[in-house]
């Protein structure tokens, strides 16, 4: 099913992200936190790349399993070490396993700094949208990434939303954006891309602060800023386990209630690859 026909329903779409598991304990893990979310009944679930496209090869045997427990897939596909062959050769085996893919240039391999195409590869996501638009035509739904705090390597917002821009142009049906915590962001995000001629869904990406630590390293990676008043709560209970959970949590939910009662179309949690967090929110939402 091609999650671009969920956002013509007036429903608020709900997904779920993953990352790849590094080891058969954690990957043993992960999908047994997708069995257990599984009764959320979300609209889709996705599985990210790791860095430096280091995962590529067993992108296509995690999406099918995740098709095998009744979930739609939505596969993860970046430009970071790959060719334009091992694109398209990746690409018809996704034919065969899901309608749906996120189009993203992807991370720097880990510990370089800057991203460098990989032979007779992409450097632009749009150059990769292009790609997949050109060789399958509307065959699969395309997602793309959005920005609302800017992209970490972007000039200036005005510059990060062309490049989007030149995405949704090249043919993405939809946008999911960066996590956020503060939802005026989003918010103005919004209402730049709509000046902009941007008129695709802008799902709210949203991550529940389960670890204080953990989120300061988000926080770095991807440019994301976090409230003084919710840093401060946390900090308040950084030695309890707990007490970091339910401070995450009852943010999370009034994010999400906030926006989807400002008409946004859906909420993306990323998880990561834990599904307490994510539960309490959308059973509290419901």
């Amino acid at each position: 099913m091609k999650i671009s026909a969920l956002f013509q329903d007036s429903k608020p779409v709900f997904s779920f992200e993953f990352f790849p598991p590094r080891t058969p304990e954690g990957e043993q893990q992960l999908f047994q936190t997708i069995a257990d979310l599984r009764s959320l009944k979300p609209g889709f679930v996705s599985i990210t790349y790791g860095a430096g496209g280091s995962t590529r090869s067993r992108t296509v045997e995690w999406v099918r399993r995740i098709r095998e427990l009744g979930l739609e897939p939505m596969a993860h596909l970046t430009c970071a070490g790959s060719s334009r062959e091992e694109i398209a050769s990746l690409l018809d085996e996704l034919t065969t396993c899901t309608d749906n893919i996120l189009a993203l240039r992807g991370d720097p391999p880990r510990g370089s700094k800057e991203f460098q195409p990989a032979p007779g590869g992409f450097r632009y996501a749009n150059e990769l949208v292009a790609f997949v638009r050109e060789r399958h035509g509307e065959r699969f739904t395309l997602g793309g990434a959005g920005y609302p705090e800017g992209h970490p390597e972007s000039v200036s917002l005005e510059a990060d939303l062309q490049n989007l821009r030149r995405k949704v142009e090249a043919g993405l049906d939809f946008v999911i954006t960066q996590l956020f915590f503060n939802n005026a962001l989003y918010f103005g995000f919004v209402e730049r891309a709509r000046k902009a001629g941007i008129g695709v869904p802008i799902v709210p990406g949203l991550m529940p602060i389960t670890n204080l630590a953990q989120v300061r390293k988000f926080m770095d990676l991807c440019g994301a800023s976090i409230p003084g008043p919710l840093l401060s709560r946390l900090e308040s209970v950084a030695d309890d386990p707990q007490g970091v959970l339910e401070v995450g949590v009852e943010h999370a939910t009034r994010q999400a209630a906030e926006l989807l009662g400002a008409g946004a179309p859906g909420i993306h949690f990323y998880t990561l690859n834990k599904s307490p967090a994510t539960r309490r929110v959308l059973e509290n939402l419901r």
